[in-house]
């Protein structure tokens, strides 16, 4: 039998023989071929994320849901989660990007959670080279337009440009959600003799084997694919929104699963494993919208907007009604039993019998050989004496300012509504997504954050910085972190090289939730991002979540007052290893990031807090990319404010200007709170930068413009 066709390896086939004591037939190994992909099977990565920490004090829920769930207090959780579309999204922008909202948006409902807030990562190609136009508004429009008709705002999200994405753009979408803790709905609840109940729109062709095609690399007939990609309806997500809702707030359903990867096949299965009951699925029950579908088509499409439900069998009459309530179709497609079997009928004939155990978690883990990539140590190479000052500070400004990766995006945000459901306290454009809790005076802040350069010099150092710089922010505005997604966005780990980075990057990812206690409670892995342009950076993204007590404990960026003295808080020397600087300048990606110290982290983010809680500062921001230039000019043009500046620190005025990595802050605090914040810093680096007045920033010996002239550049709506 050749089942290579199918995407089954050699010793997977021999494995499910053994298992089956037969060879698997047709429509079995279609099924496998699908759940046993890198994209649902994560095999070649379960040992790596056995790293991550993934309990702490306010863990509800970690990982082997849809999504993780952490305690906001007062009975509340938050329920969040990031998810990849990147293949995709380069083959079909719009949907690609669109649907990969609403999948993320169903992880979250699966839970029983009401989806309040989403953020994406968009990672584009070089704005010059001749795909990158149409790929980058294509992605934005869909996620835009899917967002903004289900009614879920887009708060935030990170936008990268390098040449590395020219032909396999990245879109990871992050959603979090609402739920009353004692009303979480869990794929592990199943009981046998219950029904089983598909929910939501028709079941069609699109997205047949989209998994499959998201395990594999990408290439010149990748256009031939886009039957894999499916096809979006927001209109009918909102309505599959409210009527689950409604079903869980009535108590009519004992788990739910959403039907993304592998839809039918993978939703039932795993309810079948996790919960460890048999189940029974008739597949000429399935509302269908194409004729002639076969079993193994039913069993594989990923149409859209589909939830699979269980409930017990005198429940289903009040199911049925709200689902025509509104206007969805509903079917009763099969039953659990006691055991360990799985079976699909078609017409009266099993078309297939597969244990639930071995559809999910009986795909052999592979470890592929790991090797340091040879050129490793010339990417390291950066020597700063080689490297002149510039002759023209307003000029390195201007050329930082302008760097896409980091000028302003309001071409993208303008296309997100960020404000319905009118929970937003800060959105788009700032360093901090806030959200107010309903009812309660707390405030929820989100991250999203990668930093794919440095992850290339050093992978270790890199993951270990990716995670703190989402901590960090979230620290200064107030905000204690709780636990965090992530998205691990790598090339192909059959390279020796690049599975040797991904390693490395789990470990410090590893390292640094370990060091300031934030576990990782959900996440994502896409590998085998590259085309036969080349492969992607590294690059893991990472989706913080905290919680600010109150609203007067919330301390934003950009609140400049008149008088305010300026401080910075962290190392001087930093390091221009992977820094946007480097890249405005046009200059081989090179260097080596700081060394992570875990210690120094976790001090600066107690300290943070300890800022924030206390009303010692009007206003404080993480310096990450661009470094403190970056931060002034951001705070400085958002306030409205001038200041003047005087660094007087013997170390390059570059690196201290732009240099990047390390525990660090900038806070503009009044003169009346100057002390208690000395206090609260006292033993961590600490230096007066200047103070707030004026109508230009003046940074001495260095750069200088009106605030006017920055308001046009970096002034947030």
């Amino acid at each position: 039998m050749d089942f290579s066709r199918y995407g089954i390896r050699k010793e997977e086939f021999e494995a499910a023989s053994s298992v089956l004591g037969r060879e698997p037939n047709e429509c079995e190994l279609r099924i496998l071929g699908v759940m046993w992909s890198e994209h649902c099977s994560y095999k070649s990565t379960k040992r790596l994320l056995r790293l991550f920490p993934n309990k702490g004090p306010k863990v509800v829920l970690g990982p082997g849901e849809n999504a993780g769930i952490v305690d906001l207090g007062d009975g509340i959780g938050a329920a969040f989660k990031a998810e990849s579309h990147n293949h995709p999204s380069a083959v079909a922008p719009y949907q690609g990007a669109a649907t990969g909202v609403g999948g993320i948006i169903r992880d979250i409902l699966a839970l029983g959670a009401r989806p309040v807030a989403s953020m994406d990562g968009l990672f584009f190609g070089d704005p010059g080279h001749p795909r990158t136009a149409a790929l980058s508004s294509g992605i934005v429009r869909g996620v835009g337009d899917y967002g903004n008709a289900v009614g879920v705002p887009t708060v935030g999200g990170k936008t990268v440009y390098d040449p590395a994405y020219n032909d396999n753009p990245l879109l990871n979408a992050f959603c979090l959600g609402f739920v009353k803790l004692d009303r979480i709905v869990s794929s592990q609840t199943a009981r046998p003799g219950q029904a089983v109940i598909l929910l939501g729109s028709k079941t069609g062709r699109d997205g047949i084997a989209g998994a499959a095609f998201a395990s594999v690399e990408l290439s010149d007939d990748s256009k031939e694919s886009r039957p894999s990609i499916q096809i979006g309806d927001p209109f009918a997500e909102k309505m599959l929104i409210e009527a689950c809702l409604e079903l869980q707030e009535k108590e009519l359903i004992v788990s739910m699963q959403d039907m993304g990867a592998a839809g039918i096949t993978s939703s039932s299965s795993e309810i079948a494993a996790k919960s460890g009951v048999g189940m029974t699925l008739h597949f000429d029950r399935v509302p269908l919208r194409e004729k002639d579908m076969e079993p193994w088509e039913i069993a594989l499409s990923e149409s859209q907007e589909r939830m699979l439900l269980i409930a017990e069998h005198g429940k289903v009459d009040e199911i049925m009604s709200i689902a025509e309530k509104w206007e969805l179709d509903c079917a009763v497609i099969g039953e659990t039993f006691e055991g360990d079997g799985y079976s699909i009928l078609f017409n009266g004939e099993e078309v297939a019998s597969l244990p639930p155990s071995l559809i999910c978690d009986g795909c052999p883990q592979i470890h592929w050989p790991s090797r340091i990539p040879e050129d490793l140590e010339k990417r390291r190479e950066l020597e700063l004496d080689d490297l002149p000052l510039p002759d023209d500070w307003n000029e390195a400004l201007e050329g930082l300012l302008t760097l896409p990766s980091l000028a302003p995006k309001q071409w993208i945000y303008d296309q997100y509504d960020s404000m319905v459901q009118v929970n937003t306290v800060k959105g788009p454009g700032h360093p901090v997504s806030v959200l107010r809790v309903k009812g309660r005076d707390s405030l929820v802040a989100m991250v999203f954050d990668a930093d794919p350069w440095k992850c290339y010099l050093d992978p270790f150092r890199g993951g270990a910085e990716t995670v703190a710089r989402t901590a960090r922010a979230l620290a200064v505005a107030g905000a204690e972190p709780l636990g965090l997604t992530d998205c691990l966005n790598f090339p192909s780990p059959e390279v020796p090289e690049q599975y040797w980075v991904l390693e490395e990057c789990v470990k410090g990812m590893a390292a640094c939730c370990e060091a300031i206690g934030c576990p990782v409670v959900s996440g994502n892995v896409s590998l085998y991002n590259e085309s036969p342009e080349g492969a992607i950076l590294p690059t893991p993204v990472v989706g913080t979540v905290g919680i600010i007590p109150s609203f007067r404990e919330y301390l934003p960026s950009g609140n400049w007052d008149e008088g305010d003295v300026l401080f910075m808080v962290g190392p001087c020397n930093t390091s221009l290893a992977g820094s946007r600087y480097l890249r405005s300048r046009n200059l081989p990606l090179s260097g080596r990031p700081l060394e992570f110290w875990g210690e120094a982290e976790k001090d600066f983010i107690q300290r943070a807090l300890r800022t924030a809680r206390s009303g010692a500062a009007s206003s404080g921001r993480a310096i990450a990319g661009g470094g403190l230039a970056a931060a002034l000019v951001k705070d400085s043009a958002e306030s409205g404010k001038g200041a003047a500046v005087s660094l007087g620190i013997p170390t390059r005025k570059d690196v201290v200007l732009f240099g990047e990595g390390g525990a660090r802050a900038l806070y503009s605090v009044p003169m009346g709170k100057v002390p208690l914040f000395k206090v609260i810093w006292n033993g961590y680096p600490c230096i007066v930068l200047g103070r707030v007045g004026g109508s230009s920033l003046e940074v001495e010996d260095a750069f200088g413009f009106t605030v006017e002239e920055l308001g046009k550049k970096w002034r947030i709506r």
